[in-house]
């Protein structure tokens, strides 16, 4: 459950944009949209590999 303590006449427009943020930190609806549809544990395999190059080829292109 998220909590979003409020100050004494805190806007309710800043309270809403912290529930926002954490709301989105937590990962709910990205996990949602996971679940949506099964993925083949080869795709998911394929995809984490992909990523690794690519954040590889980054950190050398970065020295």
């Amino acid at each position: 459950m998220i909590i979003v303590p409020l100050k004494e006449g805190e806007n309710i427009e800043r309270a809403l944009k912290k529930f926002k943020r954490k709301f989105e930190k937590t990962g709910i609806i990205k996990e949602l949209r996971d679940r949506q549809a099964f993925t083949k544990p080869s795709v998911i395999s394929r995809q984490q590999k992909l990523k690794a190059i690519y954040k590889q080829s980054l950190q050398i292109s970065e020295e």
